[in-house]
Formats: C-alpha cells, structure tokens, sequence
C-alpha cells in the first residue's frame, strides 16, 4: 500500500468492534470507540490481535455506525477511531469528516506507522495518543518490521508542530527490554519536549519479570511535566 494512497469512501472503513462508552480513552470527553481492522507491526503483547488482520469480516458496516452514532447525539462528546491500526485503512479522513459533521470530536489512537497519513488527518481530529513501542532501536524487535521505529518518532515531530494535543504512551513489556532503557526512552522524550507521557505496564506475559507500576513510577518521568503510570493497557494499539 502507498505512504499516501488516495482518499476511499468512508463506507470503505472496516470496523472490528464499538465501544459504546467510554471515560478514559478521549481526556476529558465522554466518547465512542471504533475499532479499525488492521495493522502491519506483530506486537507480542498487542492488546487486541483480533483485529491485525484485516481481511477479517467487519463487525459493524459504516452506515450502521453512523446510526449508533446519530442515536447518540447530545449524549457523547466524542468518538475515537482505534485499532488495529486506524491510518491504515484509506476511508479513514472521509469517516472522519462524516464524524464531525455529527457534531462529535475526533480522537486517534496510531502507532504512528505512516507519518504522512498522519499529517494528512491532522485537520480532522482534537486529540491523538501516540504509542511509542520503546527506544528506537529496539522497535524491530517488538513490532517485527526493520525500520519502524523510525516511522514512529517522525509522527511524533509532525504531532509536535501541530496544534492537536496529544499524549505518548509506552506499553512496556519487562521481557523486550529493560528499566534502564525505559529511562533512557523518558530522557528521549523529554529532550524532544513532550509534556503528557504514560506508561503502560503490559498484562502479566509467562516467562516475563513479575512487574508492578511502583517498579518503574520513578524516576522514569522526572522530566515530563505530566507523567502517568497506568495498570493495563488502555486504548493500545499494534
């Protein structure tokens, strides 16, 4: 598939599942989750692997989220397309624009995979939550695609040269690597001046280190004004 591939109907979107409701994965809103069928990376821990593929059978067809969705004007605030992988799919800007004319805000949770597709969403949404994997060099061993990492920190620029606020947040998995690189990823992020961090401890993995939040709560994200770290793997994506 193209870096940019041209624009397809919003009926084209393949949705894995809905959340009717949501308090956590939109600050500030009270939102609707779309699940988009789809991604590239093979994340061990990822959090929802029924939707990688996806070629998959869609759960919901777009008109029949666009009738949940008028069903809940002036009852939620937002809606987030997740994933899988939202920017993967060309319906995306169209589904977006046919969102906000609802009357809702727009939220994305990426990866960051494809920087340009990105870019070219950015007009269409009030808030992203970008998954940053871990430090660069090691994105190839956790998504399994050489040269990803490279792709994920080039939407982090274009996320903080846009006005769209945004979050970063690091699903850490003990077993890939260590506390000290978790550190030194913090470093990272702070350096490049992100304000909103998260981490994210995954889900108990056999064989990986017994890990609680209090493990890596400090000093990981000294630097960041708004540091986090949170139990699960909320709104995750890949």
């Amino acid at each position: 598939m193209p870096a940019n591939p041209s624009p397809a109907p919003a009926h084209t979107l393949r949705i894995g599942g809905i959340t009717p409701l949501t308090t956590i994965d939109f600050p500030g809103r009270l939102a609707a989750v779309l699940y988009c069928q789809g991604c590239p990376w093979r994340c061990s821990y990822c959090h929802n692997p029924e939707l990688l593929d996806a070629t998959t059978p869609a759960e919901m067809d777009w008109p029949q989220v666009l009738a949940f969705l008028r069903k809940r004007q002036g009852l939620l605030d937002g809606v987030v397309f997740s994933g899988g992988e939202p920017t993967l799919q060309a319906g995306l800007p169209q589904a977006l624009e046919e969102v906000r004319a609802l009357g809702f805000a727009t939220a994305l949770h990426t990866g960051g995979m494809y920087p340009e597709r990105l870019a070219a969403v950015l007009p269409l949404l009030d808030w992203v939550g970008l998954d940053i994997k871990g430090p660069e060099h090691r994105y190839a061993d956790i998504t399994g695609v050489p040269g990803s990492g490279a792709r994920a920190f080039e939407s982090l620029t274009l996320l903080q040269a846009s006005p769209v606020a945004f979050e970063c947040r690091t699903t850490w998995h003990a077993g890939l690597y260590e506390a000290q690189e978790l550190q030194a990823l913090g470093d990272q992020l702070a350096g490049q001046g992100v304000r909103h961090w998260a981490v994210q401890v995954c889900r108990r993995v056999p064989g990986a280190p017994d890990v609680t939040p209090s493990t890596v709560a400090a000093p990981v994200g000294a630097q960041i004004p708004r540091f986090e770290v949170r139990g699960g793997q909320r709104g995750a994506v890949g």
